[in-house]
């Protein structure tokens, strides 16, 4: 099989992956791609043992420089934008990562998390009710980008007047995780980066002299065995939340959504027994993945289904393949929102496994109830079009009528 047919800048592949990812399975479980410079990973078997495996990380740069793994050394105009992501917790290893996972978890709670459900709820039919009064609109825009972005706008403490600039600012960032950008991208996140840290460093002094009931408080405040989080890894933190806590969410309600309409049995079979919601959110974030590939740097010779891969290279882990093995799950590219066990991996696994994974289920399983009950005859009006980005798969738009 040619490696042509696995293309993440094509918009045929971006709209459906998932024959190309069959054939790969089956043919090509583990190979090069020359345009990426990456190792491209399909099997679940496979992704579920790298994922956990310390030989890879999602970082080199505790062990060796770029010149010394054997890569280019990073632009000097980008280093406000890697300043930032590495003050967080996402693209660093142990034992940087454990101190900053610890920390966190300390002010990031699961009764914390639990304690969001009321005002996410009253969120998501507040936003649901608005959709439903006006007859339609886009439910991206309307209801899938609004109630993360306030949800994680409240949790941090970020004021209401303020609350506009989080998803520009997010997107820019985010820009630089798809294949490859462009300079005008990389230079659009090294903007955000900046004009987003100004703003939080600003918050986070505030919240130190003046505390309040929110998380930035919590993080600047905690403390674990006389450790604490520096002024910068409290920024990076609390920008790592947004990102990750926002942008697969939003990407997972229109992509699930989109989905169901295209599966009208199962969407009827939804909206007569609501308390299917649940599995049905874990079978919608298996079905279509939000964020359908991670990459990871290999620090030390591995061998993968029979195929050597060294020191120094880089493998893209298609957890959206993963996620429709037949050896895992039966009849894959069946939707069935009662599906049990699901054992889907869009949330990661292993150290790096997503810590917002918790509050990405409460958010989608209030949203899909407060819609289903604002609009339970929600209509699709246009077929939808795909972002051309990969690595955070979205609709550009997904317009809708009661």
């Amino acid at each position: 099989m040619s490696d042509l047919a696995y293309d993440p800048w094509s918009t045929a592949f971006v709209a459906d992956p998932y024959p190309v990812f069959e054939r790969l399975r089956a043919e090509r479980p583990v190979f090069f791609h020359e345009p990426t410079g990456q190792w491209v990973i399909s099997r679940y078997e496979d992704v579920d043992a790298l994922l956990r495996d310390r030989r890879l990380g999602r970082s080199y740069l505790h062990l060796a420089s770029h010149e010394e793994f054997g890569q280019e050394p990073e632009p000097d105009f980008l280093r406000p934008f890697w300043d930032l992501i590495r003050a967080g917790m996402l693209d660093v290893e142990p034992p940087t990562h454990t101190r900053l996972r610890r920390l966190v978890s300390k002010a990031f709670t699961a009764r914390m998390v639990e304690g969001l459900r009321p005002t996410i709820r009253r969120l998501a039919e507040e936003l649901a009710s608005g959709l439903a009064d006006r007859g339609g609109g886009d439910l991206l825009a309307e209801i899938a980008e609004p109630l993360p972005v306030n949800v994680i706008a409240e949790m941090l403490g970020v004021p209401v007047e303020d609350r506009h600039l989080l998803r520009p600012w997010s997107a820019d960032i985010c820009g630089m995780y798809e294949l490859n950008p462009p300079e005008e991208i990389q230079r659009a996140a090294v903007r955000a980066a900046v004009e987003f840290s100004d703003y939080l460093r600003d918050l986070a002094r505030a919240r130190r002299a003046e505390p309040g009931d929110d998380l930035i408080t919590a993080l600047a405040h905690v403390v674990d065995e006389g450790d604490r989080l520096t002024e910068d890894e409290l920024i990076g933190t609390c920008v790592l939340l947004l990102n990750a806590g926002h942008e697969a969410t939003v990407n997972a309600t229109g992509n699930g959504w989109w989905t169901l309409f295209r599966h009208p049995g199962q969407l009827e079979r939804l909206r007569s027994d609501p308390s299917l919601v649940p599995t049905a959110v874990e079978e919608l974030l298996r079905y279509d993945t939000p964020a359908p590939m991670f990459e990871r740097w290999v620090l030390e010779d591995i061998r993968v289904a029979g195929v050597d891969i060294p020191r120094g290279a880089e493998v893209a882990l298609q957890f959206a393949s993963a996620n429709r093995d037949p050896e895992v799950f039966a009849d894959p590219n069946r939707l069935d929102l009662s599906r049990d066990p699901n054992p889907h991996i869009t949330f990661g696994l292993g150290i790096h496994y997503c810590l917002g994974a918790p509050l990405a289920r409460i958010e989608l399983t209030e949203s899909f109830g407060a819609l289903l009950r604002a609009a339970p005859a929600l209509r699709l009006t246009t077929e939808p079009e795909w972002k051309p980005g990969y690595v955070l798969r979205g609709l550009t738009a997904l317009q809708v009528e009661r």
